[in-house]
């Protein structure tokens, strides 16, 4: 049984090697350790940025995301966005992510000021993307466009 938690300080090196382990893993991409940990810790020290959750299992820290804010004018209400999500290779397919979404569902179920959930997926990632939408998550409706500075 996994437990979920906001993530503290003392979780920053857990999620940092987490978020280099994903970005290797669906994008090939080798992040820069110490700017990583910088940014860990910005949203750690800085919750108006956002807020990291960790599942356990055991007493490890076996998953986590990063939750972030985006306003709609639309609803006038707050979106949370689940980003950067990262479940340990042994304990994918036992339920991990679903338990997190659920604790993410609910406290944007019973919080007035939310209008709901989004998240982006690479194309390629079809295990997410069939997770997600085994869910209950709809990919449909927008496509995501983006320029980054190299």
């Amino acid at each position: 049984m996994v437990q979920i938690r906001l993530a503290t300080e003392e979780d920053r090196e857990i999620i940092a090697g987490f978020q280099a382990k994903m970005a290797k893993e669906t994008e090939d991409l080798t992040l820069d350790k110490t700017l990583l940990a910088e940014g860990v810790m910005h949203v750690l020290r800085n919750p108006e940025k956002g807020k990291y959750f960790v599942a356990e299992a055991e007493g490890e820290v076996v998953a986590s995301l990063l939750i972030t804010y985006e306003w709609s004018d639309w609803r006038n209400k707050t979106v949370l966005w689940i980003q950067s999500v990262y479940v340990l290779p042994e304990y994918r397919k036992q339920g991990v992510f679903k338990n997190m979404y659920a604790h993410i569902k609910k406290w944007a179920a019973e919080d007035s000021t939310i209008a709901g959930i989004r998240l982006y997926v690479d194309k390629t990632n079809r295990r997410a993307i069939d997770v997600y939408r085994k869910l209950g998550m709809d990919g449909e409706h927008y496509r995501l466009f983006e320029w980054m500075k190299k």
